[in-house]
């Protein structure tokens, strides 16, 4: 676990002096906005004055007003809190898009424009401004309106119903996987359009749909099906078409194998679990063969793994240079030796108790990127962004937060 580190100069950092306005919540948008804030980015996150991002209601409490399902998308940003509902509250953000390099929304098809937000609006204050608008289903059609809920994606992509083992009812990911490779993708886009800017000298406008963002995560299970004209089937930890690969039981727990190709296969039967005559079996000669023949080949597999320890078959495996890991429970992984290694676990103490956080996945140069601002209190930054970029004088924000229009 390493100790927060409170130094947030930022000039090394390859999004530096890039400004990011964060009107998003809940997961999709905060996820792309956290990936450009980790890159250096000054994001901005524009919170209700009263409950701020649903999510500070979610999960695990960490520290006052904050949540695990908070903290997790909402590092390396600045919160401030204005109620966009209010004329007040729109002008304020039509001065920050002025000096905004990109924004982040996820309201609800029509929902930016009611505000006076949309991209037509926003581009007469700043014609350089990216603008990335996350919906459920997008702009067009009759579900324009439809909010988008991860769940719900899920279940409507076919999602739900590859994932799991053959017989057991439809089952979700364990995270919210759409949210975040929406995020992921959003974050693609903005960095492309921002590059395309530097050419051009103009902003614009993004539009991803977690539901079109749900059907491209399933990837070579959706082409498959479009193939062969039928449902694909279900194979739980195992994999559609290589084999052996999945999670088996050995005599002390799970462990993953995977075996990729022929020559590894031959390794595996002959030097792991001194089984040669399997290896010899024509119905096992190539992973054609033994996808085809699977039935016949795993039962013969798990019978001889289920025969070791998972460190002797790490041990064995290894040196026959076949990938296989033990699987771990969560927590056990994040309190594993690997993980300390690699730093990716941050934490902060505070007054009101103790922040962890994940780092930045990324390494530039050879070093992890820093954590440079904790997930912040709701509103904490409200202030000093109207005292110091808005230039507002004391007897107005006070006015402003008497009339909750900011926090």
């Amino acid at each position: 676990m390493t100790n927060f580190n409170d130094d947030t100069c930022n000039a090394d950092l390859p999004l530096a002096g890039v400004r990011v306005l964060d009107l998003s919540r809940i997961l999709a948008g905060p996820w792309c906005t956290q990936v450009l804030g980790d890159l250096g980015a000054d994001v901005i996150k524009v919170e209700h004055p009263v409950r701020g991002d649903d999510t500070r209601d979610w999960g695990v409490p960490t520290t006052t007003g904050n949540t695990s399902y908070f903290d997790s998308v909402n590092r390396n940003k600045r919160s401030i809190c204005v109620d966009v509902a209010t004329s007040e509250g729109v002008s304020i953000i039509k001065e920050l898009v002025r000096m905004t390099d990109i924004l982040v929304h996820n309201f609800k098809s029509g929902g930016a424009e009611r505000y006076g937000l949309g991209y037509a609006e926003l581009l007469k204050q700043n014609s350089r401004l990216i603008y990335c608008s996350i919906s459920g289903y997008g702009p067009d059609g009759p579900e324009s309106t439809r909010p988008g809920y991860d769940l719900v994606i899920q279940g409507e992509t076919g999602l739900m119903a590859l994932n799991g083992d053959q017989g057991q009812p439809p089952l979700k990911f364990g995270v919210a996987a759409v949210d975040l490779f929406t995020g992921q993708y959003a974050a693609q886009a903005v960095l492309a359009a921002l590059y395309q800017r530097d050419r051009t000298g103009r902003g614009k406008i993004i539009e991803l749909t977690l539901y079109d963002c749900g059907l491209a995560l399933t990837s070579y299970y959706g082409l498959g099906a479009l193939i062969q004209g039928t449902e694909p089937q279900k194979h739980g930890n195992a994999h559609p078409s290589v084999v052996p690969y999945g999670v088996f039981r050995a005599a002390d727990g799970p462990i993953v194998l995977t075996v990729g190709n022929n020559i590894q296969f031959q390794r595996f039967c002959n030097l792991v679990i001194k089984r040669p005559d399997i290896s010899a079996d024509r119905r096992f000669a190539t992973n054609l063969d033994r996808s085809r023949n699977r039935l016949q080949l795993l039962p013969l597999l798990e019978a001889e793994i289920i025969k070791h320890r998972r460190a002797d078959l790490q041990q064995s495996l290894k040196a026959a240079n076949i990938p296989a890991g033990e699987v771990l429970g969560l927590l056990e992984a994040l309190n594993s030796a690997r993980t300390e290694q690699t730093g990716m676990l941050v934490q902060r103490s505070r007054a009101d108790g103790l922040q962890k956080i994940f780092a930045p996945p990324y390494r530039l140069d050879g070093h992890r990127m820093k954590v440079n601002r904790m997930p912040p209190a709701l509103g904490e930054d409200t202030a000093t962004v109207l005292e110091q970029e808005l230039l507002r004088n004391p007897d107005e924000i006070s006015d402003l937060r008497r009339r909750a229009v900011i926090r």
